[in-house]
């Protein structure tokens, strides 16, 4: 079957370039973080362009995990829905993501630019400032189009990012309707802190058609502060089991989370709701030298990527764990969220 699996977010243009730590305080960014642009931060954008040394890249959190997926995956097996402007911008996403193979089908913006991100790199840290222009415009009657819904119905799994939750909870709504009405795989990321703490209802009302909850230690610890969780807020753990035991609109799938800590052991619960048992996991990161980092502005994209790329295979969750983890150390060692050409294989010994 052609296109198993479907992807939804905000296409974006990456602007990146390194930054000093003066440069974040300027604009009060922290590291490490996603942010949506405030009027304050808007010079940030003309500025970058004008840097020595930026780079540009295609980029949006859903985006990247599409193309990795499709690294990883057969030909035509991913489609990716978003919205850009009728731009140059847009020509390179496309140019990007046909490298990979991976299919487009944009809402397209006519007086609209293309959104873009600043991707301002310190050292090992990246903060982004995202600047959603048409991306902030996706409606969901795109999907409604005959050529489009036949793409979500012949699909089997679908990965939306959670920065779509600022722009079209109709579309995701649609979306896990139909995955949770046809028993299909449902896989939602957090995306970044500010989510959980500023979108918590639209949060709430996806969550539960969401088979995978995937996430960092930090939209964890949001997550758990915004919802006034009685749990200790660092406790990655004890947060992974209250998500997982939220109510499910699917009951015959049961609800897996996953977090990413970094260099930290991923950590991953199941929960049944019949016997409301809990089944944990922990997996060792394989650690990269210094010397091999180039780059982690999109870890967290590759690691999803390799994750939902192994389920749509029919990986057991271990496996598609270490095959994020393995995804993940491959696009560190590059600049921007990409993947080495000629294509590099997962090795099934590791």
């Amino acid at each position: 079957m052609s296109y198993p699996l479907v992807a939804l977010g905000n296409p974006l243009l990456d602007l990146q370039v390194d930054v000093d730590t003066e440069y974040l305080k300027k604009y009060d960014l922290k590291e490490n973080d996603a942010i949506l642009a405030e009027p304050k931060h808007l010079p940030i954008f003309e500025e970058v362009l004008k840097k020595d040394g930026r780079v540009l890249l295609a980029g949006g959190a859903a985006q990247n995990t599409a193309r990795a997926a499709q690294y990883i995956l057969p030909p035509k097996s991913v489609v990716y829905f978003g919205s850009v402007g009728k731009d140059v911008y847009a020509d390179k996403l496309i140019e990007a993501n046909n490298k990979y193979g991976l299919r487009t089908e944009y809402q397209v913006q006519e007086d609209i630019e293309t959104g873009k991100c600043a991707a301002l790199i310190n050292g090992a840290h990246r903060s982004l400032v995202t600047d959603l222009a048409a991306a902030n415009h996706f409606k969901a009657s795109h999907l409604d189009k005959p050529e489009n819904w036949k793409l979500v119905e012949n699909a089997t799994h679908f990965y939306i990012g959670g920065f779509h939750l600022t722009v079209s909870p109709e579309a995701i709504e649609k979306l896990g309707k139909h995955a949770a009405e046809n028993n299909k795989v449902f896989a939602l990321n957090f995306s970044a802190p500010f989510i959980a703490q500023f979108f918590k209802d639209p949060l709430d009302s996806a969550l539960k058609y969401v088979d995978f909850v995937i996430a960092n230690e930090s939209e964890a610890e949001a997550y758990a502060e915004s919802h006034d969780l009685k749990v200790d807020s660092k406790d990655v753990l004890s947060i992974a089991k209250e998500v997982a035991k939220l109510p499910k609109a699917n009951t015959k799938r049961p609800r897996t989370v996953v977090f990413t800590q970094g260099t930290e052991p991923t950590i991953v619960v199941k929960y049944d709701p019949v016997s409301e048992d809990f089944e944990v996991n922990a997996y060792k990161v394989k650690e990269l030298t210094s010397s091999q980092i180039v780059d982690t502005n999109g870890a967290g994209d590759a690691f999803a990527g390799g994750f939902i790329a192994s389920l749509v295979e029919g990986k057991t969750v271990a496996q598609a764990v270490d095959v994020g983890q393995w995804a993940a150390a491959l696009s560190i060692q590059q600049v921007g969220p990409s993947f080495p050409f000629p294509k590099e294989t997962y090795p099934a010994s590791a």
